[in-house]
Formats: structure tokens, sequence, C-alpha cells
């Protein structure tokens, strides 16, 4: 069979094969991680409730704190929420576009065999030299992607898309400054300080679509007081791009369940699954009677069959993201650091251990046995 409903915009072909759910005869469509998410900074100017932080600590509230010492919630009023336990042991620094950058990027790619690019945070947008990030990873032969807030994508985002830049994933938050508040730390009650944000991803979506880079938006819910919010998010502030809802991590069910009844209301009706092999993100596709279609990405138990197997969170409740894919890191000494759970940080090993590690191997032998369980599972074509 084939894929009845469109691809998220802006994303690549990766879809590889087509099947169909044994139980619901929704079309699946299947693919295999080939992603590198690089956290090129750690400043960002929003106090998200939720913010995992890529597993680090916030570099503003802990310069001079030894690893055992470090907290999740300091005077920025920004959080990272598993540092308590994630056995962080080192600060995240900007990472430059020099050579280091590019040969580090060379040599993930061959072991690794990625070709996505995923520049996260912090919020990229404030890297000073964002765009000669991304031309290094375009020459290394990545696509290049990022997730943002968009506070600075106004003055960053045009030379990024001459440099290459494919899609932004937008962080989007709210319509108004009310909005905003209820998932930020108490200084967004500014209304004109959070009214200058919003103002700012407005300003950001408008230059990136303008200047050709795809432009989707993941919005977080996580309860059902955030439902209303967002309807009017989808009705009267994202008229023309690609949606994804998104669970909260640190929510647990009450997220999820918020979002099936959003989905309800809205009247969406599923119309296909992308599942990727070998990580834990998968996403339904939902038609609005109005024909729009958005998606609600969650978190498949996917573990890495070794590592994961003796973790004190490898059960049904502590393990929120589960092996969701390969991060990298630059610490404050100029270390390139491989890191695979935001909640396990102290798995994070420097880029020339990872390479000769069984971990890499591991981590290769995972998405090849999922490809061929899954396809089995869904009687893909083409296998």
């Amino acid at each position: 069979m084939r894929s009845t409903y469109p691809a998220e915009a802006g994303r690549g072909p990766a879809c590889t094969v087509v099947g169909s759910h044994p139980r619901t005869g929704l079309p699946v469509r299947l693919s295999t991680d080939r992603t590198l998410r690089l956290k090129v900074i750690d400043a960002c100017g929003m106090t998200c409730t939720f913010c995992h932080n890529e597993g680090t600590p916030v570099v503003a509230d802990n310069l001079g704190r030894a690893p055992g010492e470090m907290t999740g919630a300091g005077r920025s009023g920004r959080v990272s929420i598993y540092l308590g336990t994630n056995g962080a042991r080192f600060l995240p620094a900007t990472v430059a576009p020099d050579e280091s950058l590019a040969s580090t990027l060379d040599v993930l790619r061959d072991a690794l065999h990625v070709s996505e690019l995923h520049l996260t945070g912090g919020e990229p947008t404030l890297h000073p030299r964002l765009s000669e990030v991304v031309a290094i990873g375009v020459r290394a032969g990545y696509q290049v992607c990022a997730t943002s807030n968009g506070e600075n994508g106004a003055r960053a985002l045009r030379a990024c898309g001459e440099a290459g830049l494919e899609r932004v994933n937008f962080s989007i938050f709210g319509t108004t400054a009310e909005e905003l508040a209820q998932v930020q730390h108490g200084k967004y009650a500014n209304t004109e300080r959070a009214e200058r944000k919003i103002r700012a991803l407005q300003d950001s979506i408008r230059v990136a679509i303008a200047n050709g880079i795809g432009a989707s938006a993941n919005i977080v819910v996580p309860d059902a007081t955030h439902v209303p919010r967002v309807h009017r998010l989808l009705t009267e502030y994202l008229p023309g791009i690609s949606v994804r809802l998104l669970n909260s991590l640190d929510d647990g069910d009450k997220s999820i369940d918020a979002i099936h009844e959003l989905l309800v209301e809205l009247k969406a009706r599923p119309i296909g699954i992308d599942v990727t092999a070998g990580a834990s993100g998968w996403r339904t596709a939902y038609r609005l009677p109005s024909g729009r279609v958005v998606f609600f990405k969650q978190i498949r138990p996917v573990r890495l069959p070794e590592t994961c197997a003796g973790c004190r969170f490898n059960n049904g409740t502590d393990c929120e993201e589960g092996y969701y894919g390969v991060r990298l890191y630059r610490d404050r000494v100029g270390t390139f650091q491989v890191g695979v759970c935001i909640q396990r940080m102290d798995l994070c090993l420097p880029v020339e251990e990872f390479v000769r590690s069984d971990l890499r191997e591991e981590i290769l032998a995972l998405r090849e046995t999922e490809f061929q369980k899954l396809a089995a599972k869904y009687g893909a074509e083409g296998v």
C-alpha cells in the first residue's frame, strides 16, 4: 500500500518503506534514525517550566560548582528537569565553527551513518556565528535543521538560510502574554517582556519562510489547562505551517491525556503513523475537518539492549524519553562529548572513546534489528 497522508512540512525523504498498522489499518511510514543532535549554545532567554536543556546544567546558574553541587533551578529562572538525578559531569560550551567541529562531524557521520544535523540549545539563534555552524554541517554532507523559540531568528535566520539551513521547528507557547506566562518562570508575568518574545517569534517565522527555510511548530501541552491555549494557537496563529503536538516528559500521562482531549475537541481523525527505527520518537498524523493535518509526537519504549538493561530508570514510569538518539556537546575544556540519554548524562563519552566503544556498535545494531522487526510487524513493502 502507499501512504495517503502528507509528510511533515520541510522533512526530507526519510520515509523509506510503507506498511499498515495491524489493528487500526492506518498506513505506517517506516524510516531509520539518521539524526545527530548538536547543542550549539546553552544561553536562552526563555524559562520554560518543562525544559530538559538537552540534559545539561544551565551554565549561568552553575559556574564554579562541582558536578555534585550543580542545581537544576537557579537565579536565571531556567530549569534542567533531570539534573538532580542524571549524573551530569560537565557544563556545556558554545560550539565554535572551527576545524575541530568539522572533523568531529566527519567522524560521527562515518561512524554512525547519520545524515541530518539538528541544532539545539539553549536557543540556537543566540549563537553569534550560527550561519557558520550551519555551513560546516552542510559541507560535511548533512541536512541541517534546528529547533528554536525564535527570540533572535529575525536577525539570524536569513544568513542561516543562505548557508543551507533547511528547516526550523519553532517552539510555540502562546498568542498572548498571558498564554506565554502559563509555561514560563514568574518573570514572564511582566506583560511587556512576554509580548516582546511573542513578537520576536512571529518575526522569526516570517523571516524563515521568506528565506526558503521550512517552518514547523512544536507545541508542548503539559496538561488539560493548556487545551484552550492550543485551540487559539491552531486557529489564530499558525494557519499555514506544519504543527506537532508534544507531550511534556515531566508531566506524564496527564499531558498525553490532554492532547487526546484536544484532538477529540478538534474532531481530528487519525490518518497515518510515522515510526523511526532505532529511536523512541514516533508521530501520528491527524486530519482536521478543515483538511489541515497535525501531528502528535510521542515516545515509544525503545531501549539500548545492553546499556539500558541495568539502568535504575528502566521501568514503565521512570524512563521518560527512552533511547531518543545521539546527542553531541562541547564541554568547557573543548572536548566533544557524545550522549545517548538526557536522564543518564553519566553515560557521555568523548568522541574518540565513543567511536571505539561497544556503545556505538550497540546503536548501529539496534537500528538494524528494530527496522527488521517493525517492517515485519507492519508488513512493510520493499524490505
